[in-house]
């Protein structure tokens, strides 16, 4: 079995699931793994809260560079806009590609799920050359509709005509052939 990497706190949830203790590597902020001699993790901040009911922030959130070789990734999660990403892309970046997640916002929850305008400030920050937001178009949790975060993301972004990636759910993305063109599939639907 391959490693399953996280943050502090959340290899109890994985040994919990079945999944053997020797495979769940916890990393804090801040650090660096080898993955393969091609392939580095990096682990850097996320601004959002962990657990839910009584018991909360007892796990660290994350984010993480991939870097190849060819490719520098960004895979943001959940995380709130701050400075932090602009502290990122000062240190890892430029980034290929940002994946950060655009959908399931709402005002009141600001400081841990991005608006719209902020995913496309956050990947400008990253210095991210496209950004392939996601975390939208599956399954409603806020208060707005299943096509909105991508309809506001490019209704935003016809001003600086950032490069947007946004696949068909399940249509491959080719990292060798970016940037792809992608329709605006959720209009037809």
């Amino acid at each position: 079995m391959k490693q399953i990497i996280t943050g502090l706190g959340v290899g109890s949830h994985f040994e919990a699931w079945g999944y053997p203790a020797e495979s769940v590597v916890e990393l804090d902020w801040n650090e660096t793994l080898e993955l393969e001699s091609d392939i580095t993790l990096n682990t850097t901040s996320a601004r959002h809260f962990s657990g839910r009911g009584f018991k909360r922030n007892n796990t660290l959130w994350l984010s993480f560079i991939l870097q190849t070789e060819n490719y520098n990734l960004f895979l943001g999660g959940d995380s709130g806009y701050d400075t932090h990403f602009k502290e990122i892309g000062n240190k890892f970046g430029p980034f290929d590609l940002a994946i950060l997640e655009n959908g399931q916002y709402n005002l009141a929850w600001h400081y841990i799920h991005m608006l719209p305008e902020e995913v496309l400030q956050a990947a400008q920050d990253l210095r991210a050359k496209q950004l392939f937001p996601v975390h939208s178009a599956k399954f409603a949790l806020a208060l707005h509709a299943w096509d909105e975060p991508l309809n506001k993301i490019y209704e935003l972004n016809k001003s600086i005509n950032f490069p947007l990636v946004t696949p068909r759910i399940g249509e491959p993305v080719q990292l060798d052939h970016l940037p792809q063109q992608f329709s605006q599939w959720w209009k037809d639907i």
